[in-house]
């Protein structure tokens, strides 16, 4: 077992000033088995499909980045080599991880309609073993949101059968992050029947939807979510809606063990910065 460390605010604000990491931070970067690792979402730092989000994340002191993976037109487009290279030498010079892609461009050209959106899923699978990826988030908001739209429901789940063996030859996830409950979840699971299907759990969007997100979490188990947003809208961790402490127990009934990725969670008049080492500071005091 590693020895706790314990993270004054004072350690985290030097990372926000820019310093160098103080030895806590550093010793906790340089240990990948620890249980939770703490992560955010690209776009919600300011570096929506960029190289220098690596370079942000260390800055801010996090410990990796979930990185978009959008249409192929885009200046940082992870089909290409020389791009996966200068994210795994971003990676490797800021020690900070690749935790996991993002398919946020599906909210715009929808999965459960395009024909391009399924092209680009079958795409990322086969460019995510090259940059060691296991889990893409894949969206269902915006123009591309199936609540309450069974007959979509049904169409996705018929493009989640037909790409799901090769997800599972590659050995990667397909994350579903819709504004679905769990029963919902549960039937496109079942339906698709495959281990490379599960569910990207943001807590604030359940919460935002009335559904009782503590509940839905033990139900689902580990087993069906595959990686967590630790979000909120219009505030702060722990200044907003979400119990995390009941989050964390939550998560700790189920066995998850994996990253915590946050997403927006910017207090009002407040900057990324200031936000994000207040966001960060609360989760290692809480998943410890």
């Amino acid at each position: 077992m590693m020895p706790e460390l314990s993270l004054t605010r004072r350690d985290l604000l030097s990372v926000g000033a820019g310093l160098a990491l103080s030895p806590a931070l550093a010793a906790l970067a340089a240990d990948p088995d620890r249980p939770f690792r703490i992560g955010a979402c690209d776009w919600s730092i300011g570096c929506a499909g960029q190289v220098r989000a690596m370079e942000t994340a260390r800055r801010l002191g996090l410990d990796g980045v979930q990185v978009s993976f959008g249409s192929p037109d885009g200046e940082f487009d992870l089909r290409k080599e020389d791009v996966r290279r200068r994210y795994m030498d971003a990676a490797g010079e800021h020690k900070v991880a690749i935790a996991s892609l993002a398919m946020g461009v599906l909210n715009q050209v929808p999965y459960a309609s395009d024909a391009n959106a399924e092209r680009w899923v079958e795409e990322c699978i086969e460019v995510m073993p090259k940059l060691d990826q296991r889990i893409v988030l894949l969206a269902f908001f915006g123009d591309g949101d199936i609540k309450g739209k069974r007959d979509l429901q049904d169409e996705v789940i018929r493009r989640l059968k037909k790409v799901a063996p090769k997800a599972e030859a590659a050995g990667v996830i397909l994350g579903l992050e819709t504004w679905l409950n769990a029963d919902d979840h549960l039937r496109i699971l079942d339906a698709v029947a495959s281990p490379a299907v599960k569910v990207y759990y943001d807590v604030a969007n359940m919460d935002h939807e009335g559904y009782d997100i503590f509940a839905e979490m033990r139900r689902l188990g580990s087993d069906r979510i595959c990686e967590i947003h630790c979000k909120e809208n219009g505030a702060r961790l722990g200044q907003g809606r979400v119990d995390f402490v009941k989050v964390k127990e939550a998560v700790d009934a189920i066995g998850y063990r994996g990253w915590l990725i946050i997403e927006g969670a910017v207090g009002p008049g407040q900057s990324m910065e200031e936000s994000y080492v207040h966001n960060q500071e609360f989760l290692r005091s809480i998943f410890r």
